[in-house]
């Protein structure tokens, strides 16, 4: 469990506990938090409150630092490669995710049509397995990120056994949450930033 693992945890999370950390690290509750009271002495993190941990300063500034160092034993070109590749699979998550929330432009998603959200998730099911060899590529070149296929499986486990907030609900562990998270740690591994991102078109 590295560190950055923990602090970029904490980072996306805004407020983390000891279970979501763990998610990200792909470590033990026990484990991350252990790290985190380590990181709170440090002042890196602050100090639970309602047993949730924030970044201070000092800790976005390390992860800034660790992710360069990170960034520099990377093969940058190999890792753009990749991530060209995941950025048209971005656009097509981005449209599931529209679709699940909106059935037109003009018409919120109420859920009451099980057939329209069974073709949804069909298309996130479909979606994933197309992924899943992008994915494998993307670990093997940026190791730290070893946690992200087992969260997405568990994700459209969750989904798949009838339980949608884990298609999209924020402050779990949702399949859009890992993506938005796995697409930030792409953006920071290639040293851009999530509002080039945005000008770009980029963006979830």
């Amino acid at each position: 469990m590295s560190e950055l693992s923990i602090l970029q945890a904490v980072r996306f999370k805004g407020r983390c506990t000891a279970e979501a950390a763990a998610a990200v690290a792909g470590v033990s509750p026990s484990e991350a938090s252990q790290r985190l009271e380590q990181l709170a002495g440090s002042a890196l993190v602050s100090g639970a409150v309602n047993s949730a941990f924030r970044i201070t300063a000092e800790g976005k500034q390390r992860v800034a630092e660790l992710i360069a160092a990170e960034a520099a034993e990377v093969d940058g070109n190999a890792l753009a490669a990749e991530y060209s590749s995941f950025d048209e699979y971005n656009s097509e998550f981005k449209a599931i995710i529209t679709a699940w929330q909106m059935k037109d432009p003009e018409t919120p998603n109420d859920h009451l049509d099980q057939e329209y959200d069974e073709q949804v998730v069909h298309r996130l099911g479909e979606l994933h397995t197309r992924f899943a060899p992008l994915l494998n590529g993307i670990v093997a070149l940026a190791d730290r990120l070893k946690p992200y296929p087992g969260r997405f499986e568990n994700a459209l486990d969750r989904i798949v056994s009838g339980d949608h907030t884990f298609i999209a609900r924020p402050l779990i562990d949702s399949y859009h949450t890992v993506w938005f998270e796995l697409h930030e740690e792409l953006i920071g591994l290639l040293g851009r930033t999530r509002a080039e991102e945005a000008a770009a078109g980029r963006a979830i």
